[in-house]
């Protein structure tokens, strides 16, 4: 498999194109995104890994254009929640959920499991991503994690999701606080996508050496 000229992101969501585009942007790669095909229907996101849902939006991004097809999802594990929202993030508050009425449902979970245990409880969390590849010579999966915490606020006014409650391992603001660039190097999406990056680079060495 040769690294391709031409590929789709499997999304309509403008955040993840620009986060994606921005770390994809010295690939060479020319990207476009469902929002260039009219015709794209909406996937349902209905498997019980972020791997399923992942592939399926892949995979029917690719066969309804032809074009080697990118899909991510990600899911928010929290430590005290038993892993939850996970696969759930997305419509954590019900489905159609905005951001932040997922947030604060987020946030009430974490007090109520507080007042219930009569004493402060572990505010760990990771923030998981998983990229699907589809296209013609097959298929393969990329993952990235942030490790971090849950503040008991919002803070900051950029990115999106749950980015203002989350602060990552080692850092002092949320990644609603940080610049876009500095969040697309540590970022769980970020990660899986240099590991498709990293990927790509195989391929070029092994098509060069041919």
């Amino acid at each position: 498999m040769q690294k391709p000229e031409v590929m789709v992101l499997a999304t309509r969501n403008t955040h993840k194109i620009r986060e994606m585009q921005d770390v994809l942007a010295d690939t060479g790669i020319q990207l476009k995104s469902s929002l260039d095909f009219a015709e794209l229907q909406d996937v349902v996101e209905d498997g019980d890994t972020l791997q399923a849902n992942a592939l399926k939006k892949a995979r029917y991004t690719f066969q309804a254009t032809g074009m080697p097809s990118l899909a991510d999802d990600t899911g928010l594990e929290v430590e005290a929640l038993g892993g939850a929202p996970g696969v759930y993030s997305a419509r954590y508050a019900g489905e159609n959920a905005t951001y932040v009425q997922n947030v604060e449902r987020l946030l009430y979970d974490l007090d109520r499991h507080e007042r219930r245990q009569f004493q402060t409880v572990s505010r760990r969390a990771r923030f998981r991503t998983v990229i699907a590849l589809a296209g013609p010579q097959g298929e393969q999966l990329f993952e990235g994690i942030c490790e971090g915490q849950i503040l008991r606020e919002e803070r900051g006014e950029g990115g999106f999701g749950y980015d203002p409650v989350f602060m990552p391992l080692g850092y002092r603001q949320s990644f609603a606080e940080m610049p876009a660039a500095q969040k697309n190097e540590i970022s769980h999406r970020g990660r899986a996508l240099q590991e498709l990056k990293a990927y790509f680079d195989a391929l070029h060495r092994m098509h060069k050496n041919r």
